[in-house]
């Protein structure tokens, strides 16, 4: 079997949907022609990703009123 490239904004749509959507993410992962260990990966970069560079909601700074 030939090795698949997926593009950065593809992925970024099969985690979002992974993490976002009813089906398992072994059907998801199916669907979307990739293997469940590529999509778990993807996954876990993700987060990895956030803990290094958080989303810009969570570096506010919360200063009491």
């Amino acid at each position: 079997m030939p090795h698949t490239r997926f593009t950065k904004e593809f992925q970024d749509g099969a985690v979002r949907l992974a993490l976002t959507s009813g089906p398992s993410r072994r059907a998801i992962a199916a669907d979307l022609g990739g293997s469940l260990s590529t999509l778990r990966h993807w996954i876990h970069r993700r987060r990895e990703g956030e803990i290094d560079d958080p989303p810009e909601a969570s570096k506010r700074i919360w200063r009491p009123s």
